[in-house]
């Protein structure tokens, strides 16, 4: 399995950040070499073919993943993306990280991650639909509400998740709602669930500002990203009383030190679908965005954001990684020798597979929390967490990612010695 996961030029791909992090946080830990050798290799990859009849009449044959990286703790859990730049390695990296983020909000699930080469941009709803169907079939033999539940991720929305739910269902015959996440709520999802990973952020966030002997409410932040998780981060931080100076999204980047508008921004978006021609602050660059003045940076767009080139410039006093690792260890060692507090993704992201794990129960069981239950029990989960972290961060004298990284791979590597290695 090892062979078709490959290095990159440089050490700097997301698979090789993600084994760095392993084998730091192994170290720390002592942990058994064996098992620390299990971590390190995903237990399933699964390459499949997806041909789809396009609109034109042609046939074009997409490449889909499927990797499930560990089911010590219980079923593999983690979202599918519908992107260009969607390849192994990164799925790989991606459903590790997935793994940790479980076991750091203590939730019983392994990772997993799936993916399309695609550009739904370009394709119709159509064409998606008939993509989603035929992917959903073909990783069909590996998921399922006791093996592995997908649920959404960049470009994948609820719509797809209803897709797959219905293909996976009549295959069955009979309706399995808890197959996926992320879903329409008429079809089992559960409230909370579409601005979970963005609620996850302002507690961690909220909590951070506390820690640091700050006030939310006095500072100034800064959103790279404008998708579900940077849109309903900026809306929630703008209701309770943050300064959102700088956004972005595919289109471009606006800046205003007196604040922008969010809710006026959000009627532009819903009208528009991009954020350019925003009147609301001066445009400027998405690396004008990271490196602005502001007193907390929210990175909630792709991987890599945040490198050895761009670090020494960012002015955030905190950095709060909405986005999967968007920032390079490189980026990273340059962030902490500054001074500058990282939030690591696998904590601060972790809102939406908590309300996934909500989620998950609910249509199990067939009965439904109240939003504010949801959010309530998604508060105390991500409280509990980050104050678990913080103490390893105390106890052990180091940065926060490695601090939730040691929690994770430890919590994981329990779980492995006790199971044991069968045969």
């Amino acid at each position: 399995m090892k062979k078709i996961l490959k290095i990159s030029e440089g050490g700097q791909g997301p698979l090789d950040m993600v084994l760095t992090q392993l084998d730091i946080a192994a170290q720390k830990l002592k942990i058994d070499p064996d098992i620390h050798e299990k971590l390190k290799t995903p237990q399933r990859i699964l390459i499949v073919s997806v041909p789809i009849r396009m609109d034109s009449g042609k046939v074009k044959v997409f490449t889909g993943y499927r990797v499930q990286h560990s089911m010590e703790r219980g079923p593999c859990k983690g979202g599918i993306r519908y992107h260009p730049q969607v390849d192994l390695n990164e799925i790989t990296a991606l459903a590790m990280l997935m793994t940790w983020k479980c076991a750091v909000v203590n939730i019983p699930y392994g990772g997993a991650k799936g993916g399309v080469v695609c550009d739904p941009s370009q394709m119709s709803i159509y064409e998606i639909e008939r993509l989603t169907r035929r992917y959903a079939s073909e990783i069909s033999i590996i998921i399922g509400p006791d093996k592995d539940i997908p649920a959404p991720d960049v470009n994948t929305n609820p719509q797809i998740m209803g897709w797959i739910l219905d293909t996976y269902s009549m295959n069955l015959g009979h309706s399995v709602p808890s197959v996926v996440t992320g879903k329409p709520i008429c079809l089992g999802g559960s409230k909370g669930r579409l601005e979970a990973t963005a609620r996850g952020v302002f507690f961690v966030t909220e909590q951070t500002c506390a820690y640091k002997g700050m006030s939310l409410s006095s500072s100034s932040v800064a959103i790279q990203g404008f998708g579900n998780v940077g849109s309903h981060s900026a809306r929630i931080i703008h209701e309770h009383g943050g300064k959102v100076v700088a956004v972005s999204d595919v289109s471009g980047a606006i800046h205003n030190p007196e604040g922008i508008d969010i809710p006026k921004l959000l009627a532009h978006i819903s009208q528009n679908k991009a954020l350019k021609d925003f009147a609301g602050g001066r445009v400027i660059s998405n690396k004008q965005l990271l490196e602005c003045n502001c007193d907390i940076l929210i990175p909630a767009a792709l991987e890599g954001q945040i490198t050895e080139e761009n670090a020494p410039r960012i002015k955030a006093k905190i950095i709060v990684e909405a986005a999967n690792a968007p920032t390079t260890p490189a980026g990273d060692k340059i962030l902490n020798e500054r001074g500058i507090f990282v939030v690591p993704d696998i904590l601060a992201n972790a809102g939406g597979v908590t309300v996934s794990y909500f989620e998950w129960v609910q249509s199990i069981q067939e009965y439904f929390w109240s939003e504010e239950e949801v959010n309530n029990k998604l508060r105390a989960i991500m409280t509990q967490a980050f104050t678990e972290v913080i103490a390893l961060m105390e106890q052990y004298h180091v940065d926060m990612r490695l601090a939730a990284m040691m929690l994770g791979v430890g919590r994981v590597a329990e779980a492995g010695k006790y199971r044991g290695l069968w045969p």
